[in-house]
């Protein structure tokens, strides 16, 4: 299979496209088609393990990759050593009709891990692939959890590393911890003084900077990305759309062939982008629900067709979902605009310049058929961990809650919409502790998020990971900070020491 940029130009491999990142044209690799998955096919998963499937999804967009391959590489990636639960991605049943998805289970307790405990794999054959001696060096921009997820993915991997750029006030203090503590002789992390709308912009530029390029190569390295821009991000979190849609049909849930809604907290839109290429493969989707934080500029976009930054940023209490830029949407565009690159290169354009831009109500109609988008503030969130607590005996972290509000309210506004749901789970609660804490006891005044974690357990039941109890002992490695306008500069300097 080839894939596109998003722009217009290029036409490579799946191994190129995982090996480069992001297209020369500043574009994001598309597939030339979906590959179509059949209902026997599909039921046939219900079967199988989480690798297995992951292998039967993988192989129909890495064809210049071999199945045994794929194979071996997947069996790393979703070992037990690696996932605390041997379903890898477990749905439990919330209430009549809701589900959960759980991708938490991982060594840094977020989705992210879904898909970057395999990227390195498959960089890393890429690069033997494509015969690419140099040094793979991997630029990451993180709102909180991917930053963690990659430093733990690529950590001592032959032959690459891995550097985070991570907003300085923008993630949690346990988020925070879990990156700046991080071993390896091959990563480094950086925080930036903005918010992370600058440190994803500031990395895209040096993708486009060739005058960084240059003294890359003249390092002997050369640039790739563990954003969800990367198509080895976005392939493998197709697979959990599948596997949640197998379970359900393993456990009688549902008859295969039955529609399926997935409720999906939303920030960089790479997420729920695989649901919609799921969708695109033959997985009985319904819709699509989009749930953002305060920072709501997908909701508006959804309503209105107009994409605009031009509003207030706002830190909540969701921090990896703080972002007025959704990189991945362009994809979603690129199908709206029937795969016309000069018009997404527009757009794209008009978005960098302006700060907005209109896709028309014909276009917005088509996206509203399968997306639904709607939002939740401060006060929702902690209202919804509460609830969801009381009514369900099940503990969110406040992205999943999020979610969980946002398909409450579509419920009660779309009150004919019985399908069954899915809300895709992307952190362990003891990552937003101090938080969830004060949801469940509006007294609590409890910051420190290992005392906090302590109060949660006793009072919940829920273990805590052990793996955030271990972190308030280790060391500091990573204090680097830089301006937005810096961040190569902290980079070469952070390579000097």
């Amino acid at each position: 299979m080839s894939f596109f940029s998003t722009r217009g130009g290029s036409c490579v491999t799946a191994s190129q496209a995982i090996l480069r990142g992001i297209a020369p044209d500043g574009g994001l690799y598309v597939p030339a088609m979906f590959p179509t998955v059949s209902m026997a096919k599909i039921s046939a998963m219900a079967e199988m393990s989480y690798p297995e499937r992951a292998v039967a999804v993988l192989k129909l967009f890495l064809e210049d990759f071999s199945i045994p391959e794929i194979d071996r590489a997947v069996r790393a990636a979703y070992s037990p050593e690696r996932f605390g639960d041997p379903a890898v991605a477990p749905l439990k049943k919330l209430d009549d009709g809701n589900w959960v998805l759980e991708l938490f289970h991982g060594p840094t307790l977020a989705f992210k891990d879904m898909a970057l405990q395999l990227l390195p794999h498959l960089l890393k054959m890429s690069a033997e692939k494509n015969g690419e001696n140099r040094e793979v060096c991997i630029l990451v921009a993180t709102s909180g959890d991917t930053g963690k997820a990659a430093l733990e993915g690529f950590r001592d991997v032959p032959g690459t590393s891995c550097t985070v750029f991570y907003p300085l006030d923008g993630v949690s203090d346990v988020q925070k911890l879990q990156m700046v503590t991080t071993g390896g002789s091959n990563t480094r992390v950086i925080a930036v003084r903005g918010n992370f709308d600058d440190a994803q912009t500031g990395v895209k530029e040096l993708f486009g900077s060739e005058e960084f390029i240059e003294e890359m190569n003249r390092r002997g390295k050369t640039l790739s990305s563990a954003n969800s821009i990367n198509l080895g991000r976005l392939v493998p979190q197709v697979v959990y759309y599948f596997s949640a849609y197998a379970d359900l049909v393993r456990e009688h849930a549902i008859l295969a062939g039955d529609p399926v809604n997935f409720c999906v907290p939303t920030g960089n839109f790479g997420n729920i982008l695989a649901g919609y290429y799921a969708r695109n493969m033959g997985l009985p989707v319904g819709r699509l629900i989009c749930a953002s934080n305060r920072n709501n500029v997908l909701t508006d976009f959804f309503h209105s067709g107009i994409y605009s930054t031009h509003r207030t940023f706002f830190k909540t209490l969701s921090p990896s979902m703080d972002i007025l830029v959704s990189s991945n949407l362009e994809r979603l565009l690129y199908e709206a605009a029937d795969r016309d690159g000069d018009l997404i290169r527009v757009w794209m354009n008009q978005l960098k310049e302006c700060g907005s831009y209109s896709v028309g109500d014909q276009r917005r109609e088509w996206m509203e058929s399968m997306f639904y988008g709607d939002c939740a503030d401060n006060k929702d969130t902690l209202a919804e961990i509460r609830r969801r607590w009381e009514d369900n005996g099940y503990l969110l972290d406040p992205h999943t809650a999020v979610a969980s509000h946002v398909l409450h309210q579509y419920r009660l506004s779309n009150g004919l919409d019985d399908t069954p749901t899915v809300i895709v789970a992307t952190a362990s609660p003891y990552k937003f502790a101090a938080d969830v804490l004060r949801a469940l006891s509006a007294d609590s005044g409890e910051t420190d998020p290992f005392t906090a974690g302590e109060e949660l357990e006793r009072m919940t039941g829920v273990p805590m990971p052990e793996s955030v109890r271990r972190l308030r002992e280790l060391p500091v490695r990573h204090t680097a900070e830089c301006d937005r306008d810096k961040m190569g500069e902290a980079l070469f300097k952070s390579m000097d020491l």
